[in-house]
């Protein structure tokens, strides 16, 4: 019994060794395949890392954070307080608004190294916001607003009191007071003139002019800059301040006894006056300075919709939907052409200083044109000087300031209408020295 235990007890150790020895060989090979594996996969997953690695680095580098600049910053800063001044204060919000967002839109940073044309920025061919910008950078725009701004308008004051015209054509010494001021800091003949229609305070009268003598082409064999943002945004920007820049000069020229002087009523206009009146208009300007026919043809057919009576459907459209539309398009592209890197420049900043002053000025012609028209009329028939500021195409923020003021030492003495003949006659005007500057210019 005992040799049996022994001989099972040997045989068992011999089948344990021969079944570890077994074990170990298949463990050696199996750790050998595991190797194997773990190299390939080890090779795979530093392949995989570095491509992540990569992914992760044209991500950054695609990132707004890695292409911003102080200028970008700056400028969504601007942005930022169009909009609050649009919201906190009313000042022009159907302008400011759309601007302000542009401007943020704008001047969003992506990726432009190396020639890539993402179609994303307003200046890079192909992408929605250049197919926008368009109807900038051709004049479109402008002319469409004119049509809505002729059948918002009524020119009855105007016809009623032909002689405050002179007030609005008074007004417009802001604009070539500001070419020559343009001249004398360096800019060449075609830029001045974009830069002078400034003073009119009328932002698609300088849009349209500066589509035309500063769009970075050759005008009369000279070569100039694009100017049309700064410019557009200048121009959008005293319009919607002037119930803050316009005050203090209107104050300052005229004194108390000037400021409650009370005018005659308007007369009551007949429809065929009216109905006249934008079409004999019509001619009379463009026969005058043909190249604003795009800006005033527009303006009296929207007129001529309006008072006509028989297409109120059309007169409807054209100052509500299509003006709004028209808006939206010109107040958003305008905005994102101030892309840091093309709008932050010296002539952006002397741009908007001769704006201001150009401003300054054509409010200051009216109010004294008004005072010296004074020394020449009766008693009866003087002017109240405030109404010379509304000289400036801004219709009809203008006439509102000047009814404001009047209100302001008269709480009786309501200015309004006698204010829009000049309103109104200012961006008439405005357009006449566009066309006239184009004539002289290209």
């Amino acid at each position: 019994m005992k040799n049996q235990k022994r001989a099972f007890t040997i045989f068992g150790i011999i089948l344990f060794l021969g079944l570890l020895n077994m074990m170990l060989f298949q463990f050696q090979a199996f750790s050998g395949s595991i190797g194997d594996l773990g190299q390939a996969i080890g090779n795979t997953a530093e392949i995989e890392s570095n491509g992540v690695f990569q992914g992760l680095q044209k991500f950054w580098s695609y990132t707004g954070f890695r292409n911003a600049s102080i200028g970008n910053f700056i400028m969504i800063m601007v942005g930022l307080v169009f909009i609050f001044l649009a919201i906190r204060f009313e000042y022009e919000p159907l302008l400011l608004i759309p601007i302000g967002t542009g401007i943020i839109i704008g001047n969003v940073p992506f990726f432009q190294d190396g020639g890539i044309n993402l179609q994303l920025g307003i200046y890079q061919e192909g992408s929605v916001l250049n197919y926008l910008y368009y109807g900038v950078i051709k004049g479109i725009y402008p002319p469409l607003i004119f049509l809505g701004i002729g059948a918002m308008t009524d020119f009855s004051s105007l016809i009623s009191n032909p002689r405050l015209m002179l007030l609005g054509a008074a007004a417009q010494v802001g604009i070539f007071l500001t070419f020559i001021g343009a001249l004398y800091l360096g800019f060449n003949m075609p830029e001045a003139g974009a830069i002078g229609i400034i003073g009119g305070a009328d932002g698609p009268t300088a849009i349209f002019l500066s589509s035309k003598l500063a769009n970075g082409g050759i005008i009369n064999g000279i070569q100039t800059k694009n100017l049309i943002g700064p410019i557009a945004i200048a121009a959008y920007s005293y319009m919607a301040l002037v119930p803050v820049i316009q005050p203090p000069i209107m104050r300052l020229l005229t004194n108390s006894k000037e400021r409650i002087i009370r005018m005659k009523p308007p007369r009551s206009v007949s429809k065929l006056e009216k109905i006249a009146f934008p079409i004999v208009a019509l001619i009379l300007t463009t026969f005058i300075s043909p190249g604003a026919m795009p800006l005033l043809g527009m303006l009296f057919f929207g007129n001529l919709l309006k008072e006509s009576g028989v297409t109120k459907r059309l007169a409807d459209t054209a100052r509500t939907s299509l003006i709004d539309i028209v808006t939206i398009l010109l107040g958003l592209t305008v905005g994102a052409s101030t892309q840091a890197d093309v709008f932050l420049t010296s002539e952006s900043i002397l741009i908007f200083v001769l704006g201001a002053l150009s401003f300054i000025v054509a409010t200051a012609g009216g109010v004294t044109f008004a005072k010296v028209m004074n020394l020449f009329l009766s008693a009866d028939n003087k002017i109240n000087p405030l109404v010379g500021a509304a000289g400036v195409s801004a219709v009809p923020d203008s006439a509102r300031v000047v009814q404001t003021e009047g209100l302001r030492y008269d709480p009786s003495n309501h200015l309004l209408m006698h204010a829009m003949a000049p309103n109104v006659s200012g961006v008439i005007g405005s357009a006449v020295a566009a066309g006239i500057m184009m004539s002289f210019l290209m």
